[in-house]
């Protein structure tokens, strides 16, 4: 086993250093970033390089120290744990590698909750808005051309506003467009909204003050909600990762207790290793879940 991992790193020096050499204009660092960023750029889908985008645009995602220390912190854990459950340099690298690795996967999740966070309060300014346009134009259409020329909302969600009123001109109606909004942004607040203005459209409602303005009462109602939310998953978020990290230290514990001569001796047990990487991948993907949830989209159904 030992030979293969030694074998396997050896190539992937040696892969490095050929690619290396074909560019020498560039040094080490640079070439590694590079290529990284082109296999990035290649596979990478949309979704993760627009919410990336928004994040760095609002001054949220991580400099490349964050990265760094991030990267030492996660990979210089896992590599204490593979150490002192296995008594294994070999498996401590290997726990460290598989670790960092999951690093671009944590990055996607904490952009998607900036960008998820960035939508939810633009959904905000436009139902809000729209209603209190409506207030005056009386028409829905108007409503959103009021909205779309106010300057107050960015995409993707302006442009999504505009092909609502795009399509509202093309149909004749509101129904296909509301239809179209509702699907790209499932929010309570959006679908109750629109939902109100079918009705005021199809029954031709004379006073709808009252109406909007109980809408208007429970889309501010909503948003407390969510907001609370957000400051209980935040809250959740710090217990819960501590507790996660305490869960790897109990085997540590165990060790200490057994005595490191007794620990070694079932270390030389097959299925006692097999139980203890099981333990490890447990916890991982209950930390991995956890950090999920956290990040889980802000204010949809």
């Amino acid at each position: 086993m030992g030979n293969l991992v030694e074998l396997f790193i050896l190539i992937l020096i040696a892969s490095f250093v050929i690619l290396y050499r074909k560019n020498p204009g560039e040094n080490a660092y640079k070439f590694l970033v590079s290529s990284i960023t082109r296999v990035y750029d290649k596979y990478a889908p949309y979704s993760f390089k627009t919410v990336r985008e928004k994040a760095v645009e609002l001054g949220q995602e991580y400099n490349a120290r964050q990265y760094i220390v991030q990267t030492i912190l996660m990979g210089g854990f896992a590599a204490l744990i593979g150490y002192f459950y296995f008594y294994s340099i070999i498996i401590a690298v290997i726990y460290a590698a598989v670790t960092i690795s999951f690093i671009p996967y944590l990055a996607y999740l904490r952009c998607q909750r900036i960008y998820s966070e960035y939508v939810f309060e633009q959904i905000q300014t436009y139902t809000t808005n729209v209603i209190m346009e409506f207030n005056t134009t009386q028409s829905f259409v108007k409503s959103l051309e009021g909205v779309r020329d106010s300057g107050i909302l960015e995409d993707p969600v302006l442009t999504d506003v505009k092909k609502m009123i795009d399509m509202s001109y093309q149909n004749g109606t509101i129904n296909a467009s509301l239809e179209f909004f509702n699907e790209k942004y499932p929010y309570y607040m959006v679908k109750n909204m629109h939902q109100l203005f079918l009705q005021i459209t199809q029954e031709g409602a004379r006073d709808s003050g009252d109406s909007l303005e109980n809408m208007a009462m429970d889309i501010d109602a909503l948003v407390e909600g969510v907001y609370r939310d957000q400051m209980d998953r935040k809250n959740f978020h710090g217990r819960f990762i501590k507790f996660g990290l305490m869960l790897f230290l109990l085997v540590i514990v165990l060790r200490f207790l057994l005595g490191e001569d007794n620990y070694i001796s079932l270390l030389d047990i097959w299925y006692v290793q097999i139980v203890l990487h099981a333990i490890v991948i447990i916890n991982a993907m209950f930390l991995l879940s956890g950090e999920k949830y956290y990040n889980a989209d802000v204010g949809v159904e």
